[in-house]
C-alpha cells in the first residue's frame, strides 16, 4: 500500500507541477509534450540574435556556453536552426526572420532560460528504454549468474558459505533456519555491492529475494528477512566508487581519487543507519557480540583498504579495482566449476536450468520497472527537481547559511529513483562547476553514497511479487537522508575551503 500511494503521488505532484509551468510559465507551453515523447538525446538547435543582457548574460558565447549543457546547440545560419532566440520578440530582425522562416519557433532568452532542463526520456521513450535496455540487457546476466548459483547449490557451496556467516546474520536474520541458502545468496550479493559490480549484484540480490521468499508465510507482504535484506543493500555500501573516479578523470580532476574516503566513510554510515533502523523496527538487539565482532571486523578491514588505496594514483587504483572486482568474478566461477565436478554434477545441466530460472525472473518484473520508471521520468520531464533545489536554495539563503550544498543536491534528490539519471547529474554538476569545486566533489560524494531505492524497489519486490512492503520504504529514505547529510558534513569537513 505505501509504495501504491508514492507511486500515485509522484504522478499526481508531476502532473501538478506541469499544469503549474505551462499556464505560468513562460516558454513551457510544450511541457506536456515533453513529458510524454521527449527523448534524452534530443538537442535544441537555435539561432541567436540580440543581447541577453536581460537575461543575466554578457554575451551571447556566454549563453551559449551555458545552454550546451541543456542540449541546446547554436546554428550560425537560421535555416539550420528550429529555434530563434532573440532579445525581443518585436524587434524589426526578429520579425523579418519570423517571416522569412515561419517554421522558427521564437523564445527571448528569458524564455529559453526557463527551458533549461536536462534533455529525459518521456513515458513513451522510458517504457520501451525498460524493456529494450534494462530488462532485454538484464536476461542475458541474469541468465549468466542464475546458472552459475544453480551450479553453486547442487554442489553446496552456497550452504557451506551461509554456515561460515551464520553467526553474524543469525543475529540480524532471526528468522532465517542455520544453513538456508538464502544467506549464501545475500552474502554474494553483499559481496558484488562491495566490488561495485552492479551487473552480478542484481541476480544475485533477486536469487536471495527468491530464497527469503520460501521462508514467508505471507508471499504478498514482505517479511522482516526480507525487509533487512533490501534495506542493507539499498545502502550500497561500496569498497571502491570507480564509476566516479574515472568520471572525475575523464572531467580533467586534479585529483581524481580525492573524494575516495568521503565516499566510504558516507555509505558506510547508511548503511549503519540502515541496519539500526530496521533492527529497531524488529526489536534485533544490535549490541550483541556477534554483531558488535563483525561490524568492527568489516570496519577494519576497510581501513586497511583504504590506507592501501590511499598510496596509489588514479590510474593505479582502477586498475587494482579491476584486477580485484573481475578476478574475484572469475575465482568465483572457477570455484563452482571445481566444486560441481568434485561433486560429480552435470554441470551443463544445472547451469541450463538456473539459466531458464533466469529468464523467467527478467520478465516478470517488467511490468514492475515499467510502472516505476514511468512515475520518475514524469517527476524529471515536469521539473519537479528544479522546484524543490530552488525552493531548498531560497530556504537556506532566507536563513542566511551557506547554500554551497545546494548546488550539489540535485544528484542526492534523483539518486533514490534513477542511478542513471543520478549519474548524469553529477557529471552534469562536475561540468557546470568544475570537478572540483565544491559542488562536484559533493555530487560525486552524494552519487557514491547510497543504492537507487525505488529502482530496488521495483525490481526486488517486483521479482517475488511482493505487493505489501510495510515499513521498507521509509527505512529505506531515511537511511538514504543519513547518507546525504553524512555526505554534505564530510564535504565541508574536507573541502570546505574550496569555492
Amino acid at each position: 500500500m505505501a509504495l501504491s500511494r508514492i507511486w500515485s503521488g509522484f504522478i499526481i505532484i508531476a502532473l501538478l507541477v506541469a499544469g503549474y509551468k505551462c499556464i505560468f510559465v513562460e516558454g513551457q507551453s510544450d511541457i506536456f509534450s515533453k513529458m510524454v515523447t521527449g527523448r534524452a538525446d534530443d538537442v535544441y538547435n537555435y539561432y541567436a540574435i540580440g543581447s541577453p543582457a536581460n537575461a543575466g548574460f554578457v554575451s551571447i558565447d556566454s549563453f551559449s556556453k551555458k545552454a550546451e549543457i541543456y542540449s541546446y546547440k547554436k546554428k550560425d545560419k537560421p535555416e539550420d536552426a528550429a529555434l530563434l532566440v532573440t532579445d525581443n520578440l518585436r524587434a524589426d530582425s526578429a520579425l523579418l526572420l519570423m517571416d522569412k522562416y515561419p517554421a522558427l519557433k521564437v523564445y527571448t532568452y528569458s524564455q529559453i532560460i526557463n527551458r533549461f532542463q536536462k534533455p529525459v526520456d518521456g513515458i513513451i521513450q522510458t517504457s520501451i528504454s525498460a524493456v529494450l535496455d534494462i530488462c532485454l540487457k538484464l536476461i542475458g546476466v541474469m541468465a549468466l549468474f542464475m546458472g552459475f548459483l544453480t551450479i553453486a547449490e547442487k554442489a553446496g557451496g552456497i550452504r557451506l558459505m551461509s554456515r561460515i556467516i551464520h553467526p553474524f546474520f543469525s543475529k540480524i536474520f532471526p528468522d532465517i533456519p542455520k544453513g538456508h541458502p538464502a544467506v549464501g545468496h545475500m552474502m554474494m550479493n553483499f559481496s558484488a555491492n562491495l566490488l561495485n559490480l552492479d551487473n552480478a549484484a542484481t541476480p544475485f540480490g533477486i536469487k536471495a529475494m527468491e530464497s527469503l521468499q520460501e521462508l514467508n508465510p505471507a508471499k504478498e507482504t514482505a517479511s522482516n528477512a526480507q525487509i533487512m535484506f533490501l534495506c542493507l543493500h539499498a545502502s550500497g555500501l561500496t569498497l571502491i566508487p570507480v564509476t566516479i573516479i574515472a568520471a572525475r578523470a575523464s572531467l580533467k580532476a586534479a585529483n581524481p581519487t580525492d573524494i575516495f574516503i568521503p565516499c566510504m566513510i558516507a555509505t558506510f554510515a547508511a548503511t549503519m543507519a540502515a541496519m539500526f533502523l530496521v533492527s529497531y523496527k524488529q526489536r534485533i538487539n544490535v549490541f550483541q557480540p556477534a554483531i558488535i565482532f563483525w561490524v568492527l571486523g568489516i570496519s577494519a578491514v576497510i581501513v586497511l583498504l583504504v590506507i592501501y588505496l590511499r598510496t596509489l594514483n588514479a590510474g593505479a587504483l582502477q586498475s587494482f579495482s579491476g584486477i580485484l572486482s573481475n578476478g574475484l568474478v572469475l575465482l568465483i566461477f572457477l570455484l563452482i566449476v571445481l566444486g560441481g565436478l568434485y561433486k560429480k554434477i552435470n554441470l551443463f545441466d544445472a547451469f541450463v536450468e538456473g539459466a531458464k530460472g533466469g529468464f523467467d525472473t527478467a520478465i516478470r518484473i517488467i511490468p514492475y520497472l515499467v510502472g516505476m520508471l514511468v512515475a520518475i521520468s514524469m517527476l524529471r520531464t515536469s521539473g519537479t527537481f528544479e522546484v524543490m533545489i530552488n525552493g531548498i536554495k531560497s530556504l537556506f539563503t532566507a536563513f542566511g547559511a551557506d547554500t554551497r550544498f545546494v548546488d550539489g543536491l540535485p544528484t542526492a534528490i534523483i539518486k533514490p529513483l534513477s542511478g542513471s539519471g543520478a549519474r548524469g547529474m553529477m557529471i552534469d554538476t562536475m561540468r557546470t562547476y568544475t570537478p572540483d569545486s565544491f559542488a562536484g566533489r559533493l555530487a560525486c560524494i552524494l552519487q557514491g553514497s547510497s543504492d537507487t531505492t525505488f529502482y530496488v524497489i521495483a525490481v526486488y519486490f517486483g521479482a517475488v511479487s511482493v505487493k505489501n512492503t510495510r515499513y521498507s520504504i521509509g527505512c529505506m529514505l531515511l537511511a538514504d537522508l543519513v547518507g546525504i547529510i553524512a555526505s554534505i558534513i564530510l564535504c565541508y569537513l574536507f573541502f570546505g575551503n574550496v569555492a
